[in-house]
């Protein structure tokens, strides 16, 4: 398949899934081409090639944190201690993706597997060099007790053709100096959010195998056990709890049943939740410390999707929504499923009682959903009761968690050459500032909410 076609095959998938921001389970990455312009784009495209194996729908990506109280009103943004606002346009330290914990900004890009930011400045700290290539779209997986996680090439000899052979480790730097602490092979190129994740006591990484998820020493990478599933089966993986989760269907294009199991994250020991009919899809969360899992199978001609809502008791709640219009991005945060439509329309429907809040205008100028970059997962603010949206365009605008009306609207300069990369754009908190990435330039700011 040449490249042109892969590309094809991308935007034809995006198209034909429920939602985007697909998040495939590792075992159906390596059925995406290898070769390395190949490699270049489907890191560029993230999973989306790999879920036409299985169309039962797709997953929202992953958000935290939960909802404002219903009787709240919006609070102004109060700015964080010893924060300015400031913007980096350091070319290749953050164009892959940021993750925000504390006052720091862990980032990674084309020259950087890690790079750490002062979030109160946007000075750089540290940086560990990219491992050969820098090209892909993951951004570092954690931090926890000060060691941070993330992805790097792995070193690979040329083939005889000279084409580069694509790997991947897990490696883990500690998070105040940029020390390479350790670093354990994946089996494949795959750094979606479900390749790596933090359960109790260990990192939760699909390694050895394609087909096996193991718990390693977040100190040394030393394996302390693993869980291995049959072949023929896919299986999504999410934390709850500190717990790791298992959804697991068969690799058919109509699944038939769909089983849920909890691992102990002690032991590995796997314990069947409860079967669910049909193929279905994780929608969330990534969170470890969320009280759910939300599971939803493919929309009907109408739009209507079945969610169904697990709680680490077991307690299991179902409700279906009606999604107008074709989803262009979506996120689970705490108790809403907040979902943005191609024209332009926000909606935040209550995984409680199935009812969708408020259906309103999301306030940014929206991409050609022909593009393989679409607007940032939205990002909701606890505290102020806010659900922020960036658009590639550098457009910025709040809404009322409760009401979705806009109480504030923002626009930042992306400069020339940072709109249309392939990654997608994010909007991230520190405290009530935003930090916002397009390509390489970072920009932190508040919202003047009420001025």
């Amino acid at each position: 398949m040449t490249t042109e076609q892969v590309e094809k095959k991308v935007r034809e998938t995006l198209r034909a899934v429920a939602l985007d921001r697909v998040r495939a389970p590792g075992d159906l990455v390596e059925k995406v081409v290898r070769r390395r312009s190949r490699r270049r784009f489907s890191q560029a495209a993230g999973a989306a090639v790999a879920v036409a194996a299985i169309t039962v729908g797709a997953a929202v990506g992953f958000g935290g944190g939960g909802a404002a109280d219903s009787d709240r009103p919006v609070r102004p943004a109060a700015s964080p201690e010893g924060w300015k606002p400031w913007q980096s346009d350091a070319p290749g330290a953050g164009e892959r993706g940021c993750l925000v914990d504390g006052s720091a900004l862990y980032c990674s890009g084309s020259k950087y597997d890690a790079a750490k930011l002062d979030a109160n400045t946007g000075e750089r700290l540290w940086t560990v060099k990219v491992n050969r290539e820098g090209d892909g779209i993951d951004r570092p997986v954690a931090v926890r007790d000060g060691v941070l996680y993330g992805y790097r090439n792995h070193t690979a000899k040329n083939q005889p053709d000279g084409d580069y052979a694509g790997g991947t480790d897990l490696m883990a730097v500690d998070a105040d100096t940029g020390r390479l602490l350790w670093k354990v092979q994946m089996p494949q190129d795959d750094r979606t959010d479900q390749a790596a994740m933090l359960i109790d006591g260990a990192v939760l990484a699909n390694t050895p195998s394609l087909r096996t998820m193991s718990a390693l020493d977040p100190l040394t990478g030393k394996e302390k056990w693993r869980h291995t599933w049959d072949k023929g089966i896919v299986c999504q993986r999410a934390v709850l709890g500190g717990v790791p989760y298992l959804v697991c269907l068969r690799d058919t294009e109509k699944p038939d049943h769909t089983d849920v199991f909890r691992l102990d994250p002690a032991t590995g020991h796997a314990t069947k939740v409860m079967t669910l009919p049909g193929g279905q899809q994780l929608f969330g969360p990534s969170d470890p410390q969320g009280t759910r899992l939300v599971l939803g199978g493919r929309r009907n001609a109408a739009g209507d999707v079945r969610l169904t809502s697990i709680s680490s008791t077991g307690e299991q709640t179902s409700h279906t929504y009606r999604i107008k219009g074709e989803p262009a991005n979506g996120d689970v945060v705490g108790d809403r499923l907040i979902t943005v439509s191609w024209k332009g329309k926000a909606s935040v429907h209550s995984l409680t009682t199935g009812k969708t809040l408020w259906t309103a205008p999301v306030g940014v100028t929206m991409p050609d959903k022909d593009r393989l970059t679409g607007i940032a997962s939205p990002a909701v603010s606890a505290g102020q009761g806010v659900v922020y949206f960036f658009s590639p365009t550098g457009d910025l605008s709040g809404l009322d968690l409760r009401t979705g009306e806009r109480v504030w609207r923002g626009h930042v300069d992306l400069g020339k050459g940072t709109r249309d990369r392939g990654m997608t754009p994010q909007v991230l908190l520190y405290e009530d500032a935003l930090v916002v990435r397009n390509g390489s330039r970072i920009v932190s700011l508040l919202p003047r909410i009420g001025n």
